[in-house]
């Protein structure tokens, strides 16, 4: 089985507003020659152009449990469906939540039948969390986040026991590079991969994810 390669634009300059864009056809252009399985999660206000412009999914990075009406700087799931997006990251390290909110925005989700990831500090908040049912859960050590280090080649030993401990389809992050490292990741049982800068900030993208993949 071909691993899921979660692509996170972040709100890197280098991925906002057109220059997000250029590097999401990128990645288009690559999973349509090489078919691989790429989903990209990319801001609020780039959704809509973004998911308009690539065959890919284009995921949400964040919403808030909330229905539509006056809540003035919430993020609706109900805007970022009409504005393209196929599902919603949860809880990314960088954007953390207590188990209530998530709970209550898996719930949102799930109910309009689309895909979720929620995000896990390590395998036992996963664990935890893995109650609300979403379809993934990832798990990305903190320390590790925008490292020289994988989370492959620094703690193996998370991804197993994630795995084990998970009731849930597992994905791992936190410095994932190069395609050694999805290697090890997959052998220990995780399903895909979450990555960022080691992809978007790079200035040839298409080579860039290539040497992810292969």
């Amino acid at each position: 089985m071909k691993p899921l390669y979660i692509i996170n634009f972040k709100a890197y300059k280098e991925t906002t507003g057109d220059k997000g864009l250029k590097v999401a056809k990128s990645l288009d252009k690559f999973a349509k020659k090489s078919k691989e399985k790429i989903i990209l999660a990319v801001a609020p206000t780039d959704i809509r152009m973004i998911s308009r412009a690539v065959k890919i999914p284009v995921y949400a990075q964040h919403i808030d449990p909330v229905s539509p009406g006056a809540k003035t700087g919430h993020v609706t799931l109900e805007a970022v469906l009409a504005a393209g997006a196929k599902g919603v990251i949860i809880n990314h390290s960088e954007n953390r939540r207590d188990t209530k909110f998530i709970g209550e925005a898996v719930k949102l989700i799930k109910a309009k039948r689309k895909k979720v990831i929620v995000c896990a500090k390590d395998p036992t908040e996963g664990a935890k969390l893995a109650r609300f049912k979403p379809d993934f859960i990832a798990v990305e050590p903190p320390e590790l986040i925008g490292g020289d280090v994988s989370v492959s080649k620094a703690k193996p030993q998370i991804i197993e026991k994630s795995v084990k401990k998970i009731s849930v389809p597992v994905l791992v992050g936190a410095g994932v590079k190069d395609f050694s490292d999805v290697k090890v990741a997959m052998k220990l049982g995780a399903k895909g991969v979450l990555v960022a800068s080691g992809i978007v900030k790079k200035k040839n993208i298409e080579e860039a994810i290539k040497g992810l993949t292969s």
